[in-house]
């Protein structure tokens, strides 16, 4: 079965017979998978909002669900019609004191969620906050996803 990596700021949307890796800090990670046709997708983005113009970057999450959006209509679905899961945020500097604006695992769950929203996804499975880094692991296939904390998480409510 073909693995693929996903690095900060990557993105891959295929068919079952790819198996999607990725190691998340502060970063987000969502995955989206079709049960019926047994396509899916996941990203790995590093900040909130892209503030230049230009085509969609995997790097922000605006343009990761930019891009998750062509995939879905490329396959003639919608949005509704995914199981959608999102990972990450983790503080890796907890010891810091932080201010708001410069969160940016903060930032980027809240920006994750409220993109999703806006666009008719809905979030059935989220592992979000805390403290440490996560290893995933998405099957395609089966719509699996399987999360490891590298060094104990310990969460701050988001989890659902």
């Amino acid at each position: 079965m073909p693995e693929v990596f996903l690095h900060p700021g990557d993105y891959h949307f295929g068919g079952p017979d790819t198996r999607v890796h990725t190691v998340l800090g502060s970063c987000v990670s969502i995955t989206l998978w079709h049960p019926e046709l047994r396509v899916g997708g996941m990203c790995h983005y590093m900040l909130p909002i892209r503030r230049e113009a230009g085509p969609p970057d995997a790097r922000y999450a605006d343009g990761a669900i930019c891009r998750f959006l062509h995939d879905v209509r490329h396959h003639h679905t919608t949005p509704q019609q995914y199981e959608v899961k999102m990972f990450g945020g983790g503080e890796q500097f907890p010891h810091l004191r932080v201010p708001a604006p410069l969160d940016v695992a903060g930032n980027n769950i809240q920006a994750g969620i409220s993109l999703l929203e806006k666009y008719g996804f809905r979030l059935s499975v989220r592992d979000l906050g805390g403290t440490g880094a996560r290893r995933l692991i998405f099957d395609i296939a089966t719509g699996a996803v399987w999360m490891r904390a590298l060094e104990p998480i310990a969460r701050n409510g988001t989890r659902a």
